[in-house]
């Protein structure tokens, strides 16, 4: 038996070929269709070079199962949900990598409805049959049909805003030569905006590096353009583009964190009394924010399946993971990098305020250091240490998610990636940057001294 070690607690990712390439997307396509209850599957993928030949590898599999496929081709992750969800198809599979690094790709799995198949709901018994070749006697071949939903799904995105109500803004996009930009095109006849774009067509060799507006390098290029050309907003997205990234009206970078709260809010003033969901890296000023606006704040483990789960479970109106996934409970309780900077762009209009006033109570009463990523070894063993060292004088701790350690005036997150070999931390505090700033630091230098241990 091959131990394929491209699966992880929500998806497969893996470095190509030596952890997916064409023959380990066949053996996992008949194990999609040998573990799921299915049909009819939609198959997409993103702009990166290995994920055509992935694409069709699992197409095949699929087709030699017996199953119906709908290929949609170059898209987004967030196409596929939409596809299963608008053709009633029994599931969809997305390969992608994401904002992952070039060398890797993956694949996103989802049943009806776009539900997520996680570790809990079959994607363990997809990855033993795929690993033992445990696959259903073959079937007479399915149909392959070839689908363009683009103006379809373009037409539901619209739908989430008045567009009539909107001004004339003028927005830089960055689509990172990723697939947003061909959303962007569908969009931009039925929108008043002026779209100034960067780096918008697809190209998986990546010329401008991979698409991960989260990397503080990828940044620069939108930022410095929205100062040249005077625009009001800033949006980039990652690879996949199920997660979309604000920039304000002098090009600094909005955390991801203060539009969970943003999105809240304004979801909250349509829908009173409704439930989010959040994840547990920051959450203070989501909390407050929800609080003040006669919501329920309810916490959930990071991760796309997870939230979705218990998005589903509390029938929430919306959910945002600081790392700027942002979910919504009438697009299926599915992740979108395109409905959230539409209903910003729609609050600004309608507001008079602009981004950076939006954001700025919440920016002053909880800064927050961001997301640091770090590669360490024996990260649990670091984890275990961090613990034991703030015991005694912490408020809470809470190992929902990793480790979170509470104290009056500022808390962290420190948690292990689900997708990537990185340990992430995150610091926030009430109201005091400086603070907020000397304890990250001193987190920092215990890691590095917990590290060498």
């Amino acid at each position: 038996m091959t131990t394929l070690h491209c699966f992880k607690a929500c998806d497969v990712r893996g470095v190509v070929p030596e952890q997916l390439n064409p023959d380990i997307a066949y053996a996992i396509g008949r194990a999609y269709a040998s573990t799921i209850n299915c049909s009819c599957v939609v198959v997409g993928h993103d702009i990166r070079l290995s994920s055509e030949s992935l694409s069709q590898s699992l197409i095949t599999a699929l087709l030699d199962s017996g199953i119906d496929v709908i290929d949609i081709g170059l898209c987004g992750t967030e196409e596929v949900y939409f596809a299963v969800q608008h053709l009633q198809a029994d599931g969809g599979i997305c390969v992608t990598a994401s904002h992952n690094p070039a060398q890797y790709n993956g694949m996103k799995f989802v049943g009806p409805m776009a539900i997520p198949i996680g570790a809990d709901n079959g994607l363990l018994e997809i990855q033993t049959r795929a690993e033992q070749k445990n696959f259903k006697p073959p079937q007479p071949p399915g149909n392959l049909t070839q689908k363009n939903l683009r103006s379809e799904y373009a037409k539901e995105l619209l739908s989430f805003i008045e567009v009539s109500t909107l001004k004339p803004l003028r927005i830089v996009t960055n689509a990172g030569n990723g697939g947003a930009g061909l959303v962007i095109d569908t969009l931009s006849p039925e929108l008043p905006f002026e779209f100034i774009r960067l780096q918008h067509q697809p190209d998986g060799t990546f010329p401008n590096g991979v698409p991960n507006p989260l990397l503080p390098e990828n940044r620069s290029v939108t930022a410095n353009e929205i100062v040249k050309s005077g625009a009001d907003l800033g949006i980039a997205w990652d690879g996949d583009f199920d997660r979309c990234f604000f920039f304000d009206e002098y090009g600094h970078f909005v955390e991801g964190y203060y539009l969970v709260g943003l999105l809240a809010e304004t979801l909250l003033k349509r829908h009173p009394g409704e439930v989010i969901i959040h994840d547990p890296r920051l959450y203070w000023a989501t909390q407050n924010t929800v609080a003040s606006c006669d919501g329920q704040a309810e916490m959930t483990k990071t991760g796309h399946v997870f939230i979705k789960e218990s998005m589903r479970q509390h029938n929430a109106i919306y959910g945002g993971e600081m790392s700027a996934h942002h979910y919504f409970r009438d697009f299926g309780y599915c992740d979108n990098g395109h409905i959230p900077w539409l209903l910003i762009c729609e609050l600004i209009s309608n507001s008079g305020k602009s981004l950076s006033q939006l954001v700025s109570q919440a920016q002053k009463a909880f800064p927050c250091s961001g997301e640091i990523n770090l590669e360490v070894q024996a990260p649990n063993v670091i984890l275990g240490k961090i613990e034991q060292h703030f015991k005694a004088t912490s408020k809470h701790i809470s190992k929902l998610d990793g480790l979170d350690i509470v104290f009056d005036d500022w808390r962290c997150s420190l948690r292990i990636s689900n997708t990537e070999p990185l340990m992430r931390l995150n610091v926030e505090s009430r109201g005091n940057q400086v603070l907020m700033e000397e304890k990250t630091n001193e987190l920092l230098a215990l890691i590095t001294a917990f590290a060498k241990d």
